[in-house]
């Protein structure tokens, strides 16, 4: 299978599926999901509250993406035309020089108790710790699927914070959650040992919830394009290269570019969770708070030119999932985790990871080259000259 498809953007439509069923073994049913956006309004209304209709958006293939030796083909959804042009590019750019490199952390996350009005919040933290087991084996008891697949419950922490209301205890407990994005599985668990939380600390929980800054979950992206690869029309590679070490070191230093620069990676990011099912906005949340956790707001990725390339870094939080929750409920969603072929979670962040950087690199090159309106309206001239009457 190969991602690489040159030209694909000028085939019809018809056409761009039928590479995708031969490419992916796609069926006549998986395909026909497609023209419709594959959510019946009866499945809506389980999935949200009052529901009274669908809304449509475009679902399209990022294409040329190579992560860790695979070729992939990515499942995009947006409204914005240049984001999927984009990824490829980029995707096509970072392949030169033998692809994207990319590894995820255990599926990792945090649930949070907070204990107000502990009489004694030395000995209430003393009781935390002698009963961790019995605390951590609570956490496991809802969830006997994800204990028995390797997962459950690993470390507890405790800490005495000063807020405006008083001091308050602050409980963290690490979930291996697997395959899932882990929100359900936390929160539940969060619920599940705060009456033995109160019993111990002899205080009052308030908030019990997941956190969705998964440090613990964090993926990151490399590459290395060759700078030949970079030149186009009458721009040499070595100036474009160092336009773009340019470009980045700006959102280095300057929080209002920083805030975009991280705006692009998140484009084809949440492109890909919203394709896949996955809360592209707790996506969104960690990623930000990760940014800012120095206390500067900084660019998630870095660029450089290294022994006659351009090297290119990415890390972020990333917490998604393979089954469980829209993943499970959107045909759609499903299909487009079988196009990606994730096997895990952990894979699947990986090549997010991988999309955020590409994603970056094709921004950052027309950012610093031939400036982004320029391709912006390149791209929405086309469209529009393709749905102009006859």
């Amino acid at each position: 299978m190969t991602s690489r498809l040159p030209g694909f953007h000028r085939e019809s439509i018809t056409a761009r599926r039928q590479a995708l069923a031969c490419l992916v073994d796609l069926a006549a049913n998986d395909l026909a999901l497609l023209d419709g956006g594959g959510l019946a309004i009866a499945s809506a209304d389980q999935m949200v509250e009052n529901a009274v209709g669908l809304f449509g958006l475009p679902l399209g293939l990022g294409v040329n993406l190579q992560v860790n030796g695979r070729d992939v083909l990515i499942p995009m959804v947006t409204e914005e035309a240049s984001v999927i042009a984009g990824l490829s590019n980029g995707a096509r750019l970072a392949r030169s020089g033998g692809g994207i490199s990319a590894e995820a952390d255990p599926p990792l996350m945090l649930g949070q108790i907070q204990v107000m009005d502990a009489p004694d919040g030395a000995a209430a933290l003393a009781a935390l710790g002698q009963h961790r087991g019995e605390i951590m084996a609570a956490a496991d008891r809802p969830h006997p699927t994800i204990v028995s697949l390797g997962g459950g419950a690993r470390r507890l922490d405790a800490r005495l914070a000063t807020s405006p209301v008083g001091e308050m205890l602050i409980l963290g407990l690490q979930m291996d959650v697997r395959d899932a994005m882990g929100a359900n599985a936390v929160n539940t668990s969060m619920e599940a040992i705060a009456p033995l939380v109160e019993s111990l600390t002899g205080g009052r929980v308030v908030v019990r919830v997941l956190s969705n800054l998964a440090d613990a979950r964090l993926a990151r992206a490399s590459c290395r394009v060759p700078l030949d690869a970079l030149a186009f029309d009458e721009w040499p590679g070595e100036a474009v290269a160092q336009r773009i070490v340019e470009g980045g070191a700006f959102a280095l230093v300057d929080v209002h570019r920083a805030a975009t620069h991280n705006k692009g990676i998140m484009n084809g990011i949440d492109a890909v969770a919203l394709a896949t099912g996955n809360d592209w906005r707790a996506i969104e949340a960690g990623a930000h708070a990760y940014a800012a956790r120095s206390g500067v707001y900084l660019p998630l990725s870095t660029w450089q030119i290294e022994h006659g390339a351009l090297a290119g870094r990415l890390e972020l939080p990333l917490a998604v999932g393979i089954v469980g929750g829209a993943t499970h409920r959107h045909p759609v969603a499903a299909l487009s985790l079988r196009i990606i072929g994730a096997s895990s979670a952990t894979a699947l962040a990986e090549v997010m990871a991988a999309v955020g950087l590409a994603q970056n690199l094709a921004a950052l090159r027309v950012l610093a080259t031939e400036g982004i309106q320029q391709g912006h309206m390149r791209l929405h001239s086309r469209h529009a000259q393709s749905a102009a009457p006859c």
